[in-house]
């Protein structure tokens, strides 16, 4: 892409967009566009249209999804299902009928199946079942995946499609109902540290910019009690990382091939929460409700076709929780 390139972020304001824009403006590119939810309902295709007319951007970074945690994926499944196959067939759809020049697509770790083979590497797409919990955006983004390359082979597009591993960072979702692990994590133990000072006043104000803190949560302060058995591991990016390898892909890569983005290393979710309660400060009782779903066991990308190109992860994990916990502190100022 060149400084002038007229650039597309969908999702702007989501975890993901948000990354992406910093790093495109840091990097000097200045002819970004973007729309939020309010004036650009991505599912409806008559309007997607008339945008991509409008503003025949020359590149598109897809970073617009639906997106949570187990609870989340479990309860609203439909919701997870039509809206992700909605709005990423109608601006790859568009992208094409308008000449975009590439587009990125970003996908989902939870795309590869339950068991699968770790690290999991590209070619393990489609080799087994998913993890019921979260099945339908899991198919969503598989057919998105499907739908690049098909574009591909079919019209000559270059639309290329990441798998990034699990994210986290500033603008991420600290919803208690619907976040993923790690954000999840640092709200809790913050709310626990500051029950266990007595602090109610602090709790309500997080509760007023964070939202509601589900009753079973808050009848348990101070003490926290997590999903599963802690076992499971996982994989975390800073989603800086991520926005870095994204804009290093769409100007290095024209594959059709999936690309995994990741940093090749996990740690189970007991030894997450050790480490989020060392960042935050959280010294009291951590327990594990093994009665509750905890996801697939492991989930670690093999990342050795994107470090073969030139790309490795370069934020260490307590340091990007560290981080993001500030970033989650200034909100409440």
């Amino acid at each position: 892409m060149d400084r002038e390139s007229k650039i597309y972020v969908a999702g702007h304001r989501g975890l993901v967009g948000s990354a992406i824009v910093r790093r495109l403006n840091s990097a000097g590119y200045e002819n970004i566009v973007y729309r939020s939810h309010q004036e650009l309902d991505l599912t409806r295709q008559q309007d997607v249209e008339a945008f991509f007319f409008s503003e025949r951007p020359e590149y598109v970074l897809l970073a617009a999804a639906r997106v949570g945690g187990i609870l989340a994926n479990a309860t609203y499944p439909a919701q997870f299902i039509y809206e992700n196959l909605a709005l990423q067939t109608n601006v790859i759809h568009a992208a094409y009928k308008h000449g975009v020049r590439k587009l990125l697509f970003l996908g989902s770790s939870c795309i590869y199946p339950k068991l699968c083979p770790q690290p999991m590497k590209e070619e393990y797409l489609l080799s087994g079942y998913l993890e019921p919990t979260n099945e339908a955006y899991a198919v969503a983004k598989i057919a998105g995946i499907k739908m690049c390359q098909a574009y591909n082979k079919q019209y000559g597009t270059k639309f290329i499609s990441v798998m990034p591993t699990n994210l986290y960072g500033p603008n991420d979702n600290f919803d208690l109902e619907t976040s993923h692990v790690l954000p999840a994590l640092i709200r809790k133990f913050h709310l626990a540290k500051l029950a266990a000072a007595g602090d109610w006043e602090n709790i309500n104000k997080d509760e007023e910019t964070y939202g509601k803190i589900p009753a079973d949560i808050k009848d348990s302060l101070p003490r926290v009690v997590l999903w599963g058995s802690g076992k499971p591991r996982r994989e975390f990016l800073h989603v800086d990382d991520l926005a870095d390898a994204c804009v290093f892909l769409i100007n290095n890569y024209d594959g059709s091939e999936i690309i995994n983005i990741g940093v090749g290393s996990d740690l189970t979710i007991s030894e997450l929460a050790k480490l989020v309660a060392k960042v935050v400060g959280f010294n009291g009782q951590i327990s594990f409700d093994s009665s509750k779903p905890e996801g697939t066991p492991q989930k670690l990308l093999d990342v050795t076709r994107l470090n073969n190109l030139g790309w490795k992860a370069k934020i260490p994990l307590e340091e990007g929780i560290r981080q993001t916990y500030n970033w989650y502190l200034d909100q409440l100022t």
